[in-house]
């Protein structure tokens, strides 16, 4: 029985995963360190989340870059479920090829282009309409938007491929407009790939460096902006507090996630459901 545990697989599996969470750990547990230095240890304490909080520079940009995510993530996710949807249910227009090349684009892209790019882009509206006057939070938010769509497209045009349209088409043979079929066909079934589309958005937006330091202004200043700042100048246990802090919240969003997701697979294999669903089928093949 020994022998079976200690396979290669075992091994490397277990290599892989201290290789991913013990720097994680380490974190975590240098973040209540005493001292300042972070490679000494001087004792228990939990000053440095006091002291985190009551950092007014690292909390507005912790509040700018929630703001930022979340908003740039809404709009990815209309404009990347849009792309997506005339990807796979328009087969045949004029421009196809190059428009799903010029969606797919920013995936790679280098994240220094992106970001000269877009600053050009400002700087030359700029000179011809006078806008925008300055570069802050809208127009990073608009870096991220352009982005961000580009993953939510994919994400969601590969699920949008899996769906059956019959039922799409049952739909509409009843009297259903395009429009409403959409919402209230295709949406529900695509919804699992639009989330999971907002979260990589969210998470890509949160994180991007690079991009935002190039379309950012002197009053607009990222989380990672202000974590690379500091990091140059010597490792912060405020910064470990920080870092600490999220992954205790990406960890509580992945476990109420996974369990939402247990549960709706428990109710989708529950015997009522079945049932439910094989009467709607027969609802909709005697109506045709």
């Amino acid at each position: 029985m020994a022998s079976r545990k200690l396979t290669f697989s075992n091994v490397v599996l277990c290599l892989g995963l201290a290789f991913l969470y013990l720097p994680m750990f380490i974190l975590v547990l240098y973040s209540f360190n005493a001292s300042k230095l972070v490679t000494v240890w001087a004792g228990f304490s939990g000053k440095w989340y006091v002291e985190l909080f009551a950092d007014d520079q690292l909390m507005s940009a912790v509040w700018m870059s929630l703001r930022i995510a979340f908003f740039s993530s809404c709009m990815a996710v209309i404009l990347g479920t849009m792309a997506a949807f005339v990807m796979t249910r328009f087969h045949r227009f004029r421009g196809k090829p190059l428009f799903s090349g010029m969606i797919t684009a920013p995936l790679v892209m280098p994240d220094v282009i992106t970001g000269l790019s877009l600053l050009l882009l400002f700087v030359a509206m700029f000179q011809l309409t006078g806008w925008p006057v300055e570069r802050g939070m809208l127009t990073i938010w608009i870096a991220h938007v352009t982005f961000s769509s580009a993953y939510v497209a994919v994400v969601v045009s590969s699920r949008l491929r899996e769906v059956d349209t019959s039922i799409e088409e049952a739909a509409m043979d009843l009297g259903a407009t395009p429009f409403k079929t959409f919402f209230l066909i295709t949406i529900p079934v695509i919804a699992p790939a639009i989330a999971a589309g907002w979260l990589l958005a969210f998470t890509l937006s949160l994180d991007d460096l690079v991009i935002a330091s190039f379309v950012s202004g002197p009053g607009s200043t990222t989380l990672p902006m202000v974590v690379f700042s500091s990091v140059r100048l010597g490792v912060s246990p405020k910064i470990n507090a920080l870092a600490t802090l999220f992954i205790l919240v990406v960890s509580l969003a992945a476990f109420i996630a996974w369990w939402l997701a247990r549960r709706a697979e428990a109710r989708r294999r529950s015997p009522l459901h079945v049932e439910e669903e094989e009467s709607w089928t027969k609802h909709l093949s005697n109506q045709r």
